[in-house]
């Protein structure tokens, strides 16, 4: 894959970190193991000394302050809680022009708002990823503002697919994105835990039923995505009339399985509306 081109630098793309917590360090080794651009071009700061001797053993400039990075970079990656956002904007308005890109990965920010602390027609991407990130199989979508390129899209696509795999949406999608990937991890570890106490209900060890349950999602998910199909054909594949599977499957919808899980996806995303609202 190429790096970092188009409207960046053209051949030694400079990207700033404005926090570098476990998200931000999983971005850092994702580009770097995915050449997406050399540690010697990330720059990065943080109040916490911790977090900054860890982006530093990876190869990363530390800066004095928030200022400084985004002196020092083409992309600027805002990675600090929400309720730190609007500071950080504030810091960086001088450094930040019309030529630095400004993405967010703080959850639940709006476009407007970043823009809002910015100069007028500042380059804004906002991303919703995931924890599965931090082992480089994340599920991130991204939003551009209205200033933001076809160019910009594909730079922070590009950075985003080295943690796993990334998807272009409307910002008015992002709150469903937030209920379903973003806080989807939290459905698949309760399934994997729910299905390996089931395994051990049935007499397996605890440690090989959870080693079977989660090698069993992750090999679904992965038949879903190498194969396209969608999950119900894959489904009907393995359910053989009066089978075990169909047995499972039933005592599944008897409980209102997919409906349940449906529900969990749209209160999320009810309660990403009002986070964002707040």
């Amino acid at each position: 894959m190429a790096a970092l081109v188009d409207s960046i630098d053209k051949t030694n793309p400079k990207i700033g970190f404005i926090g570098c917590g476990n998200m931000a360090q999983a971005l850092v080794k994702g580009m770097i193991q995915g050449f997406v651009t050399p540690a010697q071009n990330i720059v990065a700061f943080d109040l916490s000394p911790k977090c900054c001797a860890t982006m530093a053993d990876l190869g990363v400039k530390m800066q004095p302050d928030n200022a400084s990075v985004a002196k020092n970079a083409d992309v600027v990656v805002i990675a600090v809680k929400p309720d730190v956002v609007p500071k950080v904007l504030k810091d960086i308005k001088t450094a930040a022009g019309t030529d630095t890109l400004v993405v967010s990965i703080a959850a639940g920010v709006t476009i407007a708002t970043i823009e809002k602390y910015l100069h007028s027609h500042a380059r804004v991407i906002r991303v919703m990823p995931n924890t599965p990130a931090l082992v480089r199989e994340g599920a991130s979508a991204i939003a551009g503002g209205s200033d933001a390129t076809e160019a910009d899209l594909a730079t922070v696509l590009e950075m985003m697919n080295a943690v796993g795999t990334c998807v272009s949406v409307k910002e008015t999608q992002m709150n469903a994105v937030t209920g379903l990937s973003g806080s989807g991890p939290a459905y698949g570890f309760l399934m994997i835990e729910a299905m390996a106490d089931g395994g051990v209900r049935a007499g397996l060890p605890r440690h090989t039923a959870q080693i079977l349950a989660a090698q069993t999602l992750l090999g679904a998910a992965k038949m879903v995505l190498d194969t396209g199909l969608q999950p119900g054909q894959l489904k009907d594949q393995v359910t053989s009339p009066a089978g075990t599977t169909i047995a499972g499957v039933h005592a599944l919808e008897d409980k209102a399985f997919r409906g349940t899980v449906m529900s969990a996806v749209v209160a999320a995303s009810q309660r990403a509306d009002e986070l964002s609202r707040e």
